[in-house]
């Protein structure tokens, strides 16, 4: 990576910035420890249903699709929208938060203190809000945008054009850092910018496996 010829470098979150196989089992473990042993079974049946659809809202590329999102989970758990809204507000936005820090990946707040200190700009870019987030793992990025705020998941690439939009940031020298090559590659690809995938094994130039690896080397002393 010829760290010269990128300026802005946009990271995605779940998964990429924290382990988030750690952050399911533990929250796995409060969702069972809290809810069966008053017979609720109903918040992990909207909690799974929200997840498959959000996934294939994501690969339909539907446009302003919270709506939508929020109609079809609820049909298919058979409760209400409101119902869908706490569950998914609780659950999935509240109570991980005070988790995230410990699920944190190691090296990740010395990356982003190095690249502020060489002068890059940091962006975040996220299907789901990341502004709570990002405070609970104790980081700081100078812009964020969400898919709710795009109107549009991963892969299609609004999210990333109107990060680069609020940043003054080109796509020849943007570099986006994330976990999904189908997700967060894709997106890359079609805004025109490079981009990092974090993985279990790296096998090319376009994957990492930690934040401490080689590539970002040049950040990190």
């Amino acid at each position: 990576m010829d760290w010269d010829t990128i300026d802005f470098v946009v990271f995605d979150v779940d998964g990429t910035l924290y382990d988030q196989r750690r952050l399911r089992t533990r929250m796995a473990w409060e969702l069972v420890t809290r809810t069966l042993p008053r017979g609720d079974l109903m918040t992990m049946r909207v909690i799974s249903a929200f997840r498959r659809r959000r996934e294939a809202l994501a690969e339909a590329e539907v446009q302003n699709f919270e709506a939508r999102l929020l109609h079809e989970t609820a049909i298919a758990t058979g409760v209400t929208r409101a119902a869908v809204q706490a569950v998914v507000t609780e659950w999935m936005l509240r109570r991980p938060l005070r988790h995230l820090r410990a699920c944190r990946y190691p090296a990740t707040d010395r990356l982003f203190a190095g690249l502020a200190s060489a002068g890059k700009t940091v962006g975040i870019l996220s299907d789901y809000p990341a502004r709570d987030k990002l405070r609970a793992l104790g980081l700081k990025a100078e812009f964020v945008v969400t898919a709710g705020d795009a109107g549009r998941l991963k892969p299609h690439p609004q999210g990333l054009l109107t990060l680069m939009a609020e940043a003054g940031a080109a796509p020849s020298r943007t570099l986006l850092i994330g976990d999904r090559p189908e997700r967060d590659g894709i997106a890359a690809q079609r805004a025109g910018t490079r981009f990092l995938i974090r993985t279990t094994s790296a096998t090319d130039e376009t994957e990492f496996t930690r934040f401490d690896d080689p590539v970002f080397a040049p950040f990190l002393t």
